[in-house]
């Protein structure tokens, strides 16, 4: 059993979260398929209404999706790298890469996106969550984080192109790099002053 084992695993209840909310929107627009434009421009992310006050799209937008295509695709990396990450961080670490990490793609797209272009999806806080785990390994085995960091440069290359939101993809990415290393870092030192201590 993993040393994070957790009671209630938390990826699937963050899919569970960002299916509920896709299943309500598509209710709600009427499609299945493809969510109603004015569902994603009040739920999703537009720069324009942000700084205008609506700052709950930049958590809401982490939940909605913009088609059927568009959520399979992030839950079924979110499957791959969560259950990852679960067996690596506590539950509020898992949690907090995972929001903050998504936050904090979003802040990135609201200073450098155009105002009224809209942006939604779990992909930054995902990319969060990738990020995050992959350091966190290379880093807890003592190899270079330069291996990490290439993969991780791959990853982004496959998934850039047209209406992709680049940006919330780096600002997560970079976010959980950080959480990660720093994570790693702690718990090597306490290790090695555990065994030292112990000598």
């Amino acid at each position: 059993m993993s040393v994070n084992s957790h009671k209630w695993k938390p990826t699937f209840i963050l899919i569970a979260v960002n299916v509920i909310v896709y299943l309500y929107a598509a209710v709600v627009g009427g499609s299945f398929l493809q969510i109603d434009y004015q569902i994603i421009v009040v739920f999703g992310q537009v720069n324009g209404l942000v700084l205008s006050g609506a700052y709950w799209q930049l958590f809401t937008s982490m939940f909605i999706h913009v088609n059927i295509a568009h959520l399979l695709g992030n839950m079924l990396f979110l499957l791959i790298f969560g259950l990852r990450a679960e067996k690596l961080f506590s539950l509020h670490e898992y949690l907090l890469i995972y929001l903050v990490g998504g936050l904090a793609g979003n802040l990135l797209s609201l200073f450098f996106m155009p105002l009224w272009v809209p942006s939604a999806g779990a992909s930054g806080a995902i990319f969060g969550v990738f990020g995050a785990a992959t350091v966190y390994v290379r880093r807890r085995i003592g190899q270079s984080i330069i291996g990490a960091l290439a993969i991780a440069f791959l990853l982004l290359l496959l998934s850039s192109g047209p209406n992709v939101n680049n940006l919330a993809h780096i600002g997560g990415l970079v976010f959980g790099l950080f959480v990660g290393y720093v994570l790693a870092k702690k718990r090597k030192s306490m290790t090695e002053y555990s065994i030292t201590y112990s000598y």
